[in-house]
């Protein structure tokens, strides 16, 4: 599933694009100008519900994925499960730690809040290197969950996170060559 037409073109409007942000020679995408426009937004969530197929769980990548798993899982009548960065859940947690170009990080879970064998889909906003997405696919899976699919709003396709994820269901709703 990917948006187009109108939709697309306006949605690719509101993603604001910030140059060295947050380091040099980083273009950073803002989505805020998107999630403050009712209708785009709502575009986007419509669209992101129908990559899901049948899921019993939406999982948001923090911290934006959040903003757009929400109101996917509301919308599909299933649970919310956040992946936190390391040290932001309170009860004990499952976690996965992965390389980052300049360092490493950790993704957590509350694991016994998955079900064994739960359907769940994977949202974020960006997908980029794919390190991210992949750590947040093994954690799932090491906690008993089925990875149904992952869900973007954006592919930065030159970044080759598509190939980290090689054999996963990954829909991009715009990708940016």
């Amino acid at each position: 599933m990917s948006l187009s037409g109108p939709a697309a073109r306006r949605v690719d409007e509101l993603v604001r694009l910030v140059p060295d942000y947050p380091q040099p020679g980083v273009l950073f995408r803002d989505i805020t100008p998107l999630l403050a426009d009712g209708p785009a937004f709502g575009d986007v969530v419509d669209a992101l519900v129908q990559t899901a197929g049948e899921v019993d769980l939406v999982a948001g990548m923090e911290a934006r994925g959040f903003l757009l798993a929400a109101p996917v899982a509301a919308a599909l009548g299933v649970g919310l499960l956040p992946v936190r960065k390391a040290g932001k859940l309170p009860a004990p947690t499952a976690s996965q730690t992965y390389d980052l170009e300049y360092g490493s990080a950790t993704v957590e879970v509350h694991a016994a809040t998955i079900p064994p064998g739960a359907r769940v889909l994977v949202v974020d906003d960006v997908l980029a290197t794919g390190g991210t997405a992949a750590a947040t696919v093994t954690l799932l899976e090491r906690c008993g969950a089925q990875v149904a699919g992952l869900a973007f709003l954006l592919e930065l396709v030159g970044l080759g996170g598509r190939g980290v994820l090689d054999g996963r269901r990954v829909d991009a709703l715009i990708t940016v060559h």
